[in-house]
């Protein structure tokens, strides 16, 4: 399963080091284990997005993701992908960028003629430069967000409204930030989403096996996770509902509703799936 990490560190830039891969070596007798793509973007103070991001296509290449990175920044969002749709390219690799704003996903969403057509009517198929699904509700996304004049809130929940009644969807759990902002959703119940508000003086070393973050900024300062499982023993971790969406501000307000409360039309189940799809979309050690 694709992991998804987001964090908000409020209105001043904070410093953390990224591990995307946290155990390499255990991992590396496991290829058939092996991530597809690994990746980190954040936005810096002068509010410049940057994206840091790879493709893997063999354990040669987990140097590149078990590195330590130091990555300064106000928001930061980062991914490790297990591909369901689009090879094994820089183009198809998590995060991606689009008027400003990043985005990671986690799930599946199919009918991407569909997709691909209604995109063309809004005039916004020139945003994807890949093949994945991802990157494909991220330009209807940011689509949605021109024709509301700027609204991110209400761009994002017209777009999901349009696939959960137009698409097959498995999930589409997705983490987006702009330089001030933090957006998140959990649709519908397939795959986890996960929220931690941190206080100010709470250590700040988050990890799994896939994403490590630590920093000592953060160690001082409040700060915001989204994570797609529990990276830690904080009891405040709180799982969010399906079709629960969330905004953190720039003053770490978080703003937390559940804006889908139907399941999609067509929603799949792992059966559904093409059996390596469905590989894609579970939990992997």
């Amino acid at each position: 399963m694709c992991r998804l990490f987001g964090l908000h560190a409020g209105d001043s830039v904070a410093t953390a080091t990224f591990w995307l891969l946290d155990a390499p070596d255990s991992l590396a007798a496991q290829s058939h284990r092996n991530p597809d793509g690994v990746g980190i973007g954040a936005f810096e103070a002068d509010g410049r997005a940057v994206v840091d991001k790879q493709p893997i296509a063999a354990w040669d290449d987990t140097e590149f993701a078990a590195a330590a990175r130091d990555v300064t920044g106000t928001t930061f969002v980062a991914h490790v992908r297990h591909a369901s749709t689009g090879a094994h390219t820089i183009a198809n690799t998590h995060p991606f960028e689009q008027e400003g704003r990043l985005f990671a996903h986690n799930g599946v969403v199919e009918g991407l003629d569909d997709l691909d057509n209604h995109l063309d009517d809004l005039d916004a198929a020139h945003l994807v430069l890949g093949d994945t699904d991802s990157e494909r509700v991220f330009a209807l996304i940011s689509a949605e967000i021109a024709r509301h004049n700027g609204e991110i809130g209400e761009g994002i929940i017209t777009a999901i409204t349009w696939i959960a009644e137009h698409l097959p969807v498995y999930c589409v759990n997705f983490v987006l930030v702009t330089a001030t902002d933090l957006w998140a959703l959990r649709y519908p119940d397939t795959n986890e989403l996960w929220l931690l508000e941190r206080d100010a003086g709470s250590h700040f070393d988050a990890r799994t096996d896939r994403i490590h973050a630590r920093s000592d900024h953060l160690s001082r300062r409040p700060s915001v996770v989204v994570a797609s499982e529990r990276m830690d023993d904080d009891d405040r971790w709180r799982l969010l509902d399906p079709g629960e969406l969330v905004h953190v501000a720039s003053d770490l307000t978080v703003d937390a509703r559940r804006q889908f409360d139907r399941p999609p039309r067509h929603q799949l189940s792992l059966s559904d799936l093409e059996a390596e799809v469905a590989a894609s979309q579970q939990v992997r050690p």
